[in-house]
């Protein structure tokens, strides 16, 4: 039997205001142990919650960014449930009255944009932290995430496929990037996702029944998850199995995901409305503005990028898909005219230097008028592309410009005909065999030829002067 796939991926971001959702605590990673809490975060007995401005007027903005309608009436409700890290027993969220809803992502499907929906986007505080330590046997807890503002991202289940699902979430996570409301580093925490898997056979109409997948901490790791969950289901539908409604976890040591706990329902979490906080109303004029506010995203920009640069679709989408990324692009395009060969390079070597480091484009210290600078020594002459890609990482390492490698090294092209005769004439000589194949019109020994006089001149000749003077000499 065959079946269908139905994904529908809940994105948590950490919103990037200087303080947490209710309090003043200081929103920032990396501190101290629970040296960054207070009566409110911690809910101590007498104290009241008020609201950050600047969380709300962020949550607005990206639910207009994912093209959502904004509610009419904004409330606050208790999601009750009882977990060390949860020092109130109850989390602030919002349940039927959520900031915004029906939204969407479109997302690219064969080269074919496909629609994503977006049930809901709505603001909660996030919760601390446990680290369990297996040797001791106990667990701590850290409050100092408690309270930090999150923007919770619900899509409808219409992700069709594991690769959807992390193309929806790239998409995702760019345009809060643009938005500069949150960084989106998985490895902090700072953008996390679950996932509700169900296949069912193909055609049916009702959806099967879902598995919750938490625990996921990078995008590799959202796909190698639902890879293998959508697997585990559809091999246990076929041996006429069933499919139990519950959260599981993705161990990524075994490459599968555990059974946790069984899945539980709203009733579970005895919602009732917020009562430190009261609902409000937003104002026409305030969303207005706000919209009016939003910075080009990435798929304008990507469109843009495409028809102001002339560079293909597939170059503008990468080279958009991070705002850092694009930046970096347009910078370099203001003082270099061959946008292509620049979006080559930098989807090319300057990416590959960057994952071999592990490193993000703004930590690499490699600016856009150091990649401009090598790129036109290419251009005049000076150097050869060669000599180019094994002088990038030594740029990066030593913080040098391309110029000043080249002269302290001595790798300036050799261009000089009469330098290079004398060794276009050795390389003859000692390939008699290939330049028979040449002479029978075998137009790749050419290319031997040429690879062996830049071989013997350490990558300093240049191409085209090797490539005139081996024909001349081999038409003689």
């Amino acid at each position: 039997m065959e079946y269908e796939t139905n994904i529908g991926l809940e994105a948590h971001c950490q919103l990037a205001t200087r303080s947490k959702i209710f309090c003043g605590c200081r929103n920032e990673f990396g501190a101290g142990p629970n040296t960054q809490t207070c009566p409110v975060c911690l809910g101590l007995p007498g104290v009241l919650p008020v609201l950050n401005r600047k969380v709300f007027l962020f949550a607005i903005k990206a639910a207009l960014a994912l093209n959502c309608k904004i509610s009419d009436f904004v409330k606050f409700d208790r999601k009750n449930y009882f977990y060390p890290d949860l020092p109130k027993n109850y989390q602030i969220s919002q349940y039927d009255k959520p900031l915004s809803y029906d939204g969407y992502v479109d997302i690219d499907e064969d080269g074919k944009p496909k629609r994503i929906r977006i049930r809901r986007v709505h603001l909660e505080e996030d919760a601390g932290k446990l680290f369990h330590e297996e040797a001791r046997g106990v667990s701590l807890v850290d409050f100092n995430r408690t309270g930090i503002p999150l923007l919770e991202v619900v899509s409808e289940p219409d992700l069709a496929s594991p690769e959807q699902a992390y193309s929806w979430l790239g998409r995702l996570k760019a345009i809060l990037e643009y938005l500069e409301i949150s960084d989106c580093n998985m490895e902090e925490g700072s953008l996390r996702c679950d996932a509700n898997i169900s296949v069912r056979p193909k055609g049916s109409k009702e959806l099967g029944v879902k598995a919750e997948v938490k625990n996921m901490n990078s995008f590799k790791a959202i796909k190698s998850a639902l890879d293998y969950e959508v697997e585990r289901q559809k091999r246990l539908l076929a041996d006429h199995g069933k499919i139990v409604q519950e959260t599981r976890l993705w161990d990524e040591g075994k490459g599968i995901t555990t059974s946790m706990r069984a899945k539980e329902e709203s009733f579970d979490y005895r919602y009732f409305p917020e009562p430190d906080l009261v609902p409000f109303v937003m104002e026409t004029q305030e969303i207005d503005e706000i919209r009016k506010s939003l910075p080009e995203l990435p798929q304008a920009r990507a469109q843009r990028f495409e028809k102001v640069y002339e560079i293909p679709r597939y170059d503008a989408e990468v080279l958009t898909s991070d705002k850092k990324l694009a930046d970096y692009f347009e910078e370099a395009a203001k003082i270099y005219d061959r946008p292509k060969l620049l979006s080559n390079w930098i989807m090319g070597e300057v990416l590959s230097q960057l994952n071999l480091r592990s490193l993000k484009l703004q930590d690499m210290g490699f600016s856009a008028s150091s990649l401009v600078g090598l790129l036109k020594l290419i251009d005049d002459g000076t150097i050869s592309i060669k000599i180019a890609k094994e002088i990038l990482p030594e740029m990066i390492e030593k913080k040098q410009e391309a110029k000043a490698i080249v002269e302290a090294r001595g790798l300036i092209q050799i261009s000089d005909e009469a330098s290079l005769m004398k060794v276009v004439d050795r390389v003859i000589e000692v390939n008699p065999a290939t330049v028979e194949d040449y002479k029978k019109g075998i137009e790749k020994a050419l290319g031997f030829l040429v690879g062996k006089v830049m071989r013997a001149t350490e990558g300093r000749a240049n191409p085209k002067v090797a490539n005139k003077l081996l024909r001349e000499r081999l038409k003689k």
